[in-house]
């Protein structure tokens, strides 16, 4: 058997090699996966949503089950019991790169980008959890990564296969709701302050710490981190911002076509500032406000987007014609009619006043419907169709929202170019864009 060191330095060398060669793959080729055959799937991290994840994908073939707690991962591995498991991703793909076609990732943020860009490199489809990443940066080179290698990818926004996003979207595209230069998205609560624990329990048997850590810098096991609780830590999690934003935002982000700031061609900075309370060094500030000014997109007007976290920061009333602001929503306010969503993965959405889409000509079903996120992937994976939330556009709507979150921590303003990926005029935001990886890890 190989040692770590010799495993990982063969991982590298086949993750060039593959780099090189599926540049010019098609999705169809890159497998030779036929429509009617199963893909070869391994899931990295198989506990929480992962556990889900594999579930919904059960009618593939599960060949490979990764997971740094085998406490959390035992009853997706009793139901997979042909599945290999192993605790360290990087050696699952360097002795199964053959006998793998895709990879779904559903790690804590912090380790999302590394699993899935060495998935990638090796030619593999990828399927990951939201928020795509921790960081900006990160977002970014998981979209490269997917373009360079020519994988079919999706985001974990499930709603994206919902109608609530898909007719939102048609209403804003075709006009139904006028220009819209204003729009609001809120979550439910920021966090609470965060005390990093001085006392060192010990690790159980059953969690590879040093794993689960990954790219994120040393520090000593405790369970305040996890399970789950990790969301809340900036060490490791996005906060209730990063936590839903990808959820909420997705109707908001496709209705009003901010994929397209991310394209060549004329001025598209974004100017950011935000406000915050109970801003702290180890969470998420405990409510946030954050004012996007956003440029104008081909014939698109420029919008005010306002993000925010906590129940004071919410729209009033009287912006949503009456209805009441609950924990999570969307709203693009148009000169015609106003586009909104109460519910948290965009499900649902509606015209406002309430009756208005009773009154105006509806346009056309012109988005297709497929009814399954993870069947889209799977189908897509065959060659049949496209994803619906590919890094593409899933990269990019990651980048806003963890902007979001930086604009609320520095509470100051500053632009940020999506051609270029850089920050002018806040040095503080500037340095959180990306963040120290413990050494022997990299994208």
């Amino acid at each position: 058997m190989s040692t770590p060191a010799s495993t990982r330095r063969s991982f590298v060398k086949r993750s060039s090699a593959a780099g090189a060669g599926l540049l010019l793959c098609s999705a169809r080729t890159a497998f030779g996966t036929e429509a009617n055959s199963k893909l070869n799937i391994a899931a990295i991290g198989a506990g929480g949503m992962g556990e889900g994840n594999v579930g919904a994908l059960s009618g593939e073939h599960i060949v490979a089950i990764c997971d740094v707690d085998e406490r959390r991962c035992a009853s997706t591995r009793s139901r997979h019991k042909g599945a290999k498991f192993y605790r360290d991703f990087r050696r699952m793909l360097d002795e199964m790169d053959g006998q793998i076609d895709a990879v779904m990732v559903a790690t804590p943020d912090h380790t999302h980008a590394v699993a899935a860009i060495a998935a990638m490199k090796l030619g593999k489809h990828v399927y990951c959890e939201k928020p795509l990443t921790r960081t900006v940066h990160e977002a970014r080179a998981m979209r490269e990564a997917a373009a360079a290698h020519a994988v079919v990818t999706q985001m974990g926004n499930q709603g994206s296969a919902s109608e609530g996003v898909r007719r939102g979207t048609e209403w804003a595209w075709s006009g139904t709701a006028g220009a819209i230069r204003e729009a609001y998205l809120w979550v439910s609560d920021g966090s609470a302050t965060m005390t990093r624990p001085a006392d060192r329990p010990e690790v159980p048997r059953e969690l590879d710490w040093d794993l689960w850590l990954g790219p994120a810098t040393e520090r000593p096991y405790h369970p305040a981190y996890l399970p789950a609780t990790w969301r809340g830590w900036r060490h490791f999690g996005s906060g209730s911002l990063g936590d839903m934003g990808c959820h909420t935002g997705n109707l908001l982000f496709r209705a009003l076509r901010l994929k397209q700031l991310w394209e060549p061609g004329g001025d598209r900075a974004i100017r950011v500032e935000g406000e915050a309370t109970g801003v702290h060094d180890e969470g998420y500030p405990s409510a946030s406000r954050v004012v996007f000014d956003i440029p104008a997109r081909g014939e698109l007007p420029p919008v005010k987007l306002t993000v925010s976290s906590g129940v004071e920061h919410r729209p009033a009333g009287e912006m949503l014609h009456g209805e009441t602001a609950g924990s999570f929503g969307a709203l693009l306010v148009g000169t015609e009619a106003s586009i909104y969503t109460a519910d948290p993965w965009n499900r649902s959405s509606s015209l406002l006043p309430k009756g208005k889409a009773d009154t105006v000509e509806q346009p056309p079903k012109s988005l297709p419907r497929t009814g399954s996120h993870h069947g889209e992937w799977v189908a897509a994976c065959k060659g049949e169709g496209e994803t619906f939330s590919s890094f593409a556009i899933g990269g990019p709507l990651t980048e806003l929202i963890q902007l979001a979150n930086i604009g609320g921590i520095v509470g100051e303003p500053f632009t940020y170019d999506p051609l270029t990926g850089e920050v002018a005029g806040s040095e503080r935001a500037a340095a959180l864009l990306h963040r120290e990886y413990r050494e022997g890890w990299s994208l």
